[in-house]
């Protein structure tokens, strides 16, 4: 078994400094969860990993501000959904879908991925789900994802979104109380 290698702490310390290898271990460590929040939040792969790149840009121009008050990891969350929220606040995101629209054309593959989710989903019940959680408002999306898909806890949310504990349990309470209205278009047991 390898040893584990320097806390990101340290890392995110010498990249500040300079060291190339150092940033490169970081987001190595941390690119997977930066890319899955942004394709959760703005949909497409494409869009995803533009704003993954970005995110890991602006971290490294902000390191020598990464002060160690929080993970590194919930430092670079903070930046990745603050930069995908301005993402979506300027292109004034429109739901291209009605959601009666939505339901019909996918009823289907909704039901099937709201009742069983799992990561053998097919990537038409992926797509669906993605297009569901789009309607969501972005802060709701984005709390919802970071706690369901990256499983972090309220109060590291909380730090990622910067704003409190109670307005993340509230978005995360009104993500799934959506999706509870919504799947009970569909037959099947309770799913949310």
């Amino acid at each position: 078994m390898d040893a584990p290698g320097p806390a990101d702490a340290e890392l995110a310390r010498r990249a500040a400094d300079g060291d190339d290898a150092a940033f490169a271990e970081l987001v190595r460590r941390h690119a997977p969860r930066v890319r899955a929040l942004c394709a959760a939040t703005l949909g497409g792969p494409a869009e995803a990993e533009d704003a993954a790149q970005e995110t890991f840009l602006k971290a490294h121009r902000a390191l020598p501000r990464y002060t160690g008050a929080s993970s590194f990891g919930t430092w670079l969350h903070r930046i990745a959904v603050n930069h995908c929220l301005d993402l979506l606040r300027a292109a004034g995101r429109r739901r291209s879908d009605s959601l009666e629209a939505l339901l019909e054309a996918d009823s289907a593959a909704l039901g099937r991925a709201l009742s069983e989710p799992s990561s053998a989903q097919s990537l038409e019940d992926r797509d669906t789900v993605a297009r569901l959680l789009a309607r969501l408002p972005p802060e709701q999306r984005l709390a919802l994802t970071l706690r369901e898909a990256d499983g972090m806890s309220y109060e590291e949310i909380a730090a990622a979104m910067s704003c409190s504990l109670d307005s993340v349990k509230a978005r995360i309470k009104r993500s799934r109380a959506y999706l509870l209205k919504l799947s009970r278009h569909f037959p099947g047991p309770d799913i949310v």
